[in-house]
């Protein structure tokens, strides 16, 4: 019997109002895989992210993680059942420590609906969250050398570490990465990559890796999905080269 896929999108739909940003879009993941969602700007990359981690719910479609239906659950629901996002332009809490923000991840994949019961669950596993909290340093070590800067001070790149290594806290099975290189340099885009590659190989963690610049994605991922157009942009040269939206899903 063939099991199910880590992630399962079928036939996704997302609207904001009237307009539609994703229009029948289906992909998959599997456990331990690297895939990486390609295309240009408004496309519709980042909306279909947002309706698969539950920011956006979907007007359409189904969302499945390892055969569980996550399909309009809010964003923690989505973290607790194991897939974590690394926001587009990484949304650190500037005035927080470095290590303040990683433990913030911890923190989120135990909060529910009522902060005391969370914090009791959160210092039960303090022991448990200092050893995730290592591994994260190893992984990317200029965290720990940073770990009491405020995040706010810290470089770009810098801070797309930290924003990883947030979501890593989380412990999830599948990292969702939104625009890696945004405003980076190639250098450090590179040493990124890198890393993603070595959480990959060493936990098996799954990357999908929803980015514009081709050659990183190439270079990241073992399976490609191409997004090729806005989904209810007007007909032109672009559309009718490339197709429809829905063919959108279409990997190399």
């Amino acid at each position: 019997m063939t099991s199910a896929p880590l992630l399962e999108v079928d036939g996704l739909v997302v609207k904001y109002g009237p307009a539609v940003a994703v229009d029948g879009v289906s992909l998959h993941v599997e456990a331990g895989e690297r895939v990486a969602l390609i295309g240009p700007n408004g496309a519709g990359k980042t909306s279909l992210l947002a309706g698969i981690s539950g920011l956006v719910k979907p007007s359409a479609g189904r969302v499945r993680l390892e055969g569980r239906d996550l399909t309009g659950r809010v964003a923690g629901e989505v973290v607790r059942a194991g897939m974590t996002q690394v926001p587009e332009g990484r949304q650190v809490f500037p005035t927080l420590a470095v290590e303040a923000n990683l433990l913030l991840g911890a923190y989120g994949r135990e909060f529910r609906r009522e902060l005391v019961s969370a914090t009791v669950r959160y210092a039960r596993r303090r022991a448990a969250i200092a050893d995730r909290l290592e591994r994260v340093y190893t992984l990317l070590p200029t965290l720990f050398e940073l770990r009491e800067r405020p995040a706010g001070r810290t470089s770009g790149g810098e801070q797309q570490m930290v924003a990883i290594g947030r979501a890593l806290m989380a412990e999830p099975r599948l990292l969702a990465i939104d625009e890696l290189s945004l405003g980076l340099a190639p250098l450090v885009v590179e040493s990124l990559s890198e890393s993603l590659v070595r959480l990959n190989e060493d936990e098996g963690v799954a990357v999908l890796l929803v980015e514009q610049n081709a050659v990183l994605a190439l270079d990241t991922s073992s399976r490609r999905v191409v997004s090729c157009c806005p989904a209810r942009a007007p007909r032109s040269s672009a559309t009718r080269r490339y197709g429809t939206p829905t063919s959108a899903a279409g990997s190399t």
